[in-house]
This record gives structure tokens, C-alpha cells and sequence, in this order.
């Protein structure tokens, strides 16, 4: 049997294919025309033509735009400019049981690395019925199990991302939810810092936003600690 070399003898393909050029030929279009949301886009045979290509690249092209979230298919309109929702894809695919161990990682530390900046937010949009709030949540947490540790720990964090007033921050979060739940779920007992969530209150209360800055760090600081073996 005759011996090949398949990557000797046969070439990668390095030429992007006729839809992969209409897809990049159709973002230049939006952004040079500056489609605004709402703004039906030109009729598949119009842009086939404009293109010099057939009906169906075109509509491979539109389709790839779709799956983005940058346009949809309106009744009576056709394709119409929609505004991105650049989390959607994200939402689709962030669980943790399809995930390898250093994707999960990855994304547990870009949660904690998120809460550490919360600091300039929190001191901007806080209310004392929200300090109210976080207090009850610390102060049930007392001596609870690990499990419902968990819930707790997922109610606080979630209300100081509820309090920062970052509506794309706060679905960010909550999207991240199952993985912290995941990964905090393996620990052989639970993950204790120097500040905990009743002293972090307190900061929240009477301190400055650099000094939230820093408890948050020494209160998330066991996570960074646990993740260089993880």
C-alpha cells in the first residue's frame, strides 16, 4: 500500500470560503451604512446581486449575522438590524458538566477577579434598605451547613451585584452562578477568609471604598489560595 503524507501532500486551506467573505462583507456593510436597530436590511437578492454571488451564499451569510444576535426575521420586513445581545451565546454553553477542568477554573477566577472591582459601583448606588438586606443574609448564614452555605454565599455576592447597578455585570453573574456553585461544591469543607460577609457589611456601613476593595480581597483571598491547585 502506498505511503502519504497527508500533511506533506495535502495543504491546508488557508482561502476563507465564499460565505465566510459575504458574512465579513455584510458586517463591513452594517457598520459603513451605520444600521441603526430596526433598519430592515436589502432583500436576499439585491445583496446576492450587489455581491456577485448566489441567493444561497447570501443566505449562509444572513444566517451566521442571525446565529450572532445581530439580526432576526421580522414579518412582513425580512431581515431587520437588531441590537447584539452579546451575553446570548454564553448563556447557551456556560455549564459546568460540559466544561474541562481548566475552563472551569478559568471562569471561577474571572469571577472573583469581577467582584474585586465592585468596590466604586457598590459606594455609588448603596441605600440602607440595601445594607439592611445584606445584613439579614450575613447574620442567617451563622453556623449553617455547607450546602446551605452555598445558598447564602450566592445571595450575598448576588445582592452586591444587584446593588452595583450593571445590568449586563448582574446577568453576567448570574449566568456564572452554577459554575461558582459547581466549584465550591467540591471543596472538602468549606472556604473560610479573614473578612466574612458580616464584616464586609460593616465596611459597606462605615468604611471607604478602598477599604471594601481590600476586605473583599482577604475575603475571596482562600478561593485564589484553593485555585493554584485546582
Amino acid at each position: 500500500m502506498k505511503t502519504i503524507a497527508l500533511k506533506k501532500d495535502l495543504k491546508k486551506i488557508n482561502s476563507p470560503t465564499m460565505a465566510d467573505i459575504v458574512e465579513l462583507k455584510l458586517m463591513e456593510f452594517l457598520k459603513k451604512t451605520a444600521f441603526q436597530p430596526g433598519d430592515a436590511l436589502p432583500k436576499e437578492m439585491e445583496l446576492a446581486e450587489a455581491l456577485g454571488v448566489s441567493r444561497n451564499v447570501v443566505r449562509e451569510g444572513l444566517s451566521r449575522l442571525k446565529m450572532l444576535g445581530l439580526i432576526e426575521s421580522r414579518k412582513r420586513r425580512g431581515m431587520v438590524f437588531v441590537r447584539p445581545d452579546i451575553l446570548s451565546s454564553f448563556e447557551k454553553i456556560l455549564d459546568p458538566i460540559i466544561m474541562d477542568e481548566t475552563t472551569l477554573k478559568d471562569i471561577f477566577e474571572l469571577r472573583l477577579v469581577l467582584e474585586m472591582g465592585l468596590g466604586e459601583l457598590l459606594y455609588r448606588n448603596k441605600t440602607d434598605k440595601d445594607i439592611a438586606v445584606l445584613e439579614k443574609i450575613a447574620k442567617d448564614q451563622d453556623g449553617i451547613g455547607n450546602t446551605f452555605r452555598i445558598k447564602h454565599e450566592l445571595a450575598f455576592h448576588g445582592k452586591l451585584y444587584e446593588i452595583a447597578g450593571n445590568e449586563t455585570l448582574k446577568r453576567f453573574q448570574i449566568m456564572l452562578l452554577p459554575i461558582f456553585a459547581y466549584v465550591t461544591e467540591r471543596e472538602d469543607k468549606p472556604t473560610q477568609g479573614t473578612v466574612n460577609h458580616a464584616d464586609l457589611v460593616e465596611i459597606l456601613k462605615h468604611g471607604t471604598k478602598e477599604d471594601f476593595n481590600k476586605g473583599m480581597l482577604e475575603h475571596l483571598k482562600p478561593h485564589f489560595d484553593r485555585l493554584e491547585n485546582f
